[in-house]
């Protein structure tokens, strides 16, 4: 156990898995963990935006990401008030616009044939323009209640921080302002634990995404994978495109990072999504993946079970700053 990430098929959506996928291999898992699991059914070209994995019950989407990211900023300049200064805080994203949230478009490469004939590899097309907020300019006195780090202090000087709010109760920041002392970490860090860390056995933050990345990882070393993404590579060999051994390397291997959208990418991208319906690689790949995932919610079982307690009082929380 570890310590406390479209249009739909015209034929039938799900088909019983051939004995050959839907068996244990026998196999190695790749990471160490045992042989590799059974998978159940597997879909025929699903797509992504029906895909359901075990770890989204644990996984924020992008708009509760950005609703959270608000409600940081608001308990920070909470925290920034009782100092007496105003903070507006930086401008939060705005959830991206279209169809409904697809938190998997990408898991697996491209796969939407439809997106790939628009926009090619283009994942911005259709989203607007991105900004980064920035920050309003603060004085030197505001900064350190926000940094809890003194203007002129040596490059690479950590401030005074504590992990967990109920911590930093009993840490000195060893900075005052106004007669009050500053926060450990000061008021971004506050703001920070107030929100991701109120008590001592809060769950770190990024434990599901870790979860989610390590069973994509031991999915990609998966025999069944492997031999999916060998007849996926073959696929755009005949279809001019030699040399590629993974959906993540089409953009660096055709050199088409700079330029993602134009004519050659379209064409790359429609021969692409074409290989993988040709031979089922999303719904092999992700049948593979949930089973990953099953294994290591399992083994997780009590350190997910508190992580979700923890994120359902996030969620509590941001309603009553709303």
């Amino acid at each position: 156990m570890r310590s406390p990430r479209r249009r739909p098929s015209a034929v039938p959506a799900l088909l019983l898995a051939l004995a050959l996928l839907a068996g244990c291999s026998g196999a190695e898992d790749g990471a160490g963990g045992g042989a590799e699991p059974e998978i159940g059914a597997v879909a025929l070209d699903p797509a992504t935006s029906t895909l359901a994995l075990p770890m989204d019950a644990y996984t924020d989407t992008e708009a509760e990401r950005i609703r959270m990211g608000r409600v940081q900023q608001a308990l920070l300049a909470r925290c920034m008030a009782r100092y007496g200064f105003s903070y507006g805080g930086a401008p939060s994203e705005e959830p991206a616009g279209g169809a409904a949230e697809d938190r998997h478009r990408y898991l697996f490469g491209l796969a939407d044939p439809e997106f790939a004939a628009a926009h090619g590899y283009d994942k911005e097309a259709g989203r607007g323009e991105r900004v980064k907020p920035s920050s309003p300019p603060l004085g030197e006195s505001a900064r350190l209640v926000m940094t809890g780090a003194p203007d002129g202090a040596p490059p690479g000087t950590k401030a005074v921080d504590a992990r967990s709010e109920e911590e930093a109760a009993g840490v000195d920041s060893g900075l005052s302002v106004g007669g009050l002392k500053v926060p450990p970490g000061g008021c971004q860090r506050e703001g920070y634990r107030k929100l991701y860390a109120p008590t001592k056995d809060s769950v770190d933050l990024l434990f599901a995404f870790d979860l989610s990345s390590e069973a994509h990882e031991r999915s990609k070393r998966d025999s069944r994978v492997r031999a999916a993404l060998a007849k996926w590579s073959s696929c755009m060999d005949k279809s001019g495109y030699g040399g590629i051994d993974t959906p993540y390397d089409v953009i660096e291997e055709l050199g088409l990072g700079e330029d993602k959208a134009g004519p050659k990418a379209v064409t790359a991208a429609k021969a692409d999504v074409a290989c993988k319906r040709e031979v089922n690689l999303v719904g092999i790949w992700a049948a593979v993946e949930k089973a990953y995932q099953e294994r290591l919610v399992n083994e997780n079982a009590e350190a997910l079970a508190l992580y979700g307690k923890q994120r359902e009082a996030r969620f509590r929380l941001a309603a009553t700053l709303a």
